[in-house]
């Protein structure tokens, strides 16, 4: 083209760069390299044309760094010998795995790298995907008689599934995506039209209505308002609830003084004077730099204190608003990402005395303790939910899980009244049901206690059957279990 007084285009110019930034062209790079050797140093006796210049001496290139083997979910996991291997398909023998036998002689093997790469990323924790180079791994290709590579092996459940051969990545994302399907089988809970509980629950049900502050401050005990660090905490949930300024803004009180105080003189303060000060707590939590304090408290004693003598089979004793606002506490928990966790851990103490306080409400005859015992319910079943949703594993234990349940249905068949607490109900349910393992204890419970009758017989109660989500959880029992 420079013949008839054009320019060279740039995208000619620029080829041999484009190519060479190519995963092939990388690949190739040293070859290329020593060919081209002798033409851009020169190969010829006499002397270069120009100025005079000293011989070089070639510099040594340095090695090549080896490759260290990832480990972990969604990477590759590469392997060098026969026992290394056979640890990993052990390892995968109740999902599956794919073995790469590729070699350092072999371009093809490497242009897919990318590509199987991509894929063990996308598999993460649902399955193996192995890389092992038979030039090193001799044993290997030995085993599994591999007479080329890239060759490729599939295994689900511990079982071999298919071979082939062949650097294309379509068809090597195709094969590894539906062994992943096999192994890993859509629930059929997803075939369902469940809107309400195919979602991530963003929000959780809290109280943090604050009462006349002063009311609630004349019904705490002298005793205890006159401890070390109380008058602090006071004073700061009055600037917090009535401020102008930034809450972040508010100095918080020293909380240690304030735990040391409630935990030493709770017990001893007049029962009905319990609610009061469990209220202030409650106010208190709302702040999220006390509730991460108290939420990393050794053995949660602060909480405790307050709440495990609630947590009793027998708790007929207790004052109505002593449980109402103990139980608002607990809920104003998912204020924090904080106490989930150790409300469904089963090492916490914690769990054992929430979970209690709940389901002992849940069938209480005080329609707004059941409201506040299903929000709890429902903020717990909510996490795990989203856990689940999320492909990790259940925070909240199967036991736990079978027990709340237990108690939930009990309570919809007994609820005939309240509407807001019959909603709370079928929606911590529901969240609890959707897409438990169809042959775990979960299910069991629910077949054996006749769910479906149950929601059935719901729709029939006139005060009641105008819930929206009866017929969504209807829809959940009668095609999902």
């Amino acid at each position: 083209m420079f013949l008839v007084g054009k320019s060279i285009p740039e995208h000619i110019i620029n080829l041999p760069r484009t190519f060479l930034e190519t995963p092939f062209g990388q690949m190739m790079k040293p070859q290329i390299e020593m060919a081209l050797k002798g033409v851009t140093q020169g190969t010829g006796t006499g002397p270069a044309p120009g100025p005079s210049v000293q011989p070089t001496t070639a510099r040594a290139v340095p090695p090549a760094p080896q490759p260290v083997a990832p480990s972990g979910a969604g990477t590759v996991r590469v392997v060098s010998n026969l026992s290394q291997l056979q640890t990993e398909l052990s390892s995968a023998s109740h999902s599956c795995a794919v073995i790469f036998f590729t070699s350092s002689t072999c371009p093809p093997c490497k242009a897919v790298y990318p590509t199987y790469d991509e894929l063990a990323a996308e598999a993460g924790e649902r399955g193996t995907l192995i890389k092992v180079d038979i030039g090193v791994a001799r044993d290997v290709g030995m085993k599994y008689s591999v007479r080329s590579t890239p060759t490729f092996m599939t295994f689900l459940k511990g079982q071999k599934l298919d071979e082939w051969s062949g650097a294309t990545p379509a068809k090597l994302v195709g094969n590894v995506r539906m062994l992943l399907e096999m192994a890993h089988p859509a629930h059929p809970h997803r075939q369902l039209r469940l809107p309400s509980l195919q979602r991530e629950i963003t929000t959780f049900v809290m109280y943090k209505k604050v009462p006349p502050l002063e009311k609630l401050l004349q019904k705490l005990p002298v005793a205890f308002k006159e401890g070390p660090g109380v008058a602090q905490v006071i004073e700061f949930v009055k600037l917090r609830h009535s401020a102008t300024e930034p809450v972040a803004d508010i100095r918080v009180p020293d909380l240690h003084i304030f735990a040391t105080t409630l935990t030493s003189i709770y017990s001893t303060l007049p029962n009905d004077t319990h609610f009061a000060v469990v209220d202030l707590v409650r106010l208190l939590l709302l702040d999220p730099r006390a509730s991460g304090y108290f939420a990393e408290e050794a053995q949660h004693a602060t909480l405790l204190t307050l709440l495990a003598p609630l947590s009793q089979d027998d708790i007929s004793s207790c004052p109505y608003n002593l449980r109402i606002v103990a139980l608002q506490l607990v809920c104003n928990l998912f204020s924090t990402p904080l106490y989930p966790e150790q409300l469904t851990s089963s090492s916490s103490p914690l769990r054992e005395t929430c979970l209690r306080l709940a389901t002992n409400s849940l069938l209480d005859s005080q329609t707004s303790l059941r409201v506040v015992a299903a929000s709890f319910a429902y903020n717990l079943a909510a996490f795990n939910h989203n856990a689940r949703l999320d492909g990790k594993p259940d925070p909240l234990s199967e036991e736990d899980q079978v027990e709340l349940t237990a108690s939930l249905l009990e309570a919809v068949s007994r609820e005939n009244e309240s509407v807001e607490a019959l909603h709370g109900l079928l929606f911590a349910l529901g969240l609890l049901v959707y897409e438990a393992p169809m042959d775990g204890s979960l299910i069991d419970l629910c077949r054996a206690m006749g769910v479906t009758d149950t929601i059935s017989g719901k729709m029939k109660v006139e005060a009641v059957q105008k819930e929206p989500l009866l017929k969504v959880i209807g829809e959940l029992f009668s095609k999902g279990l």
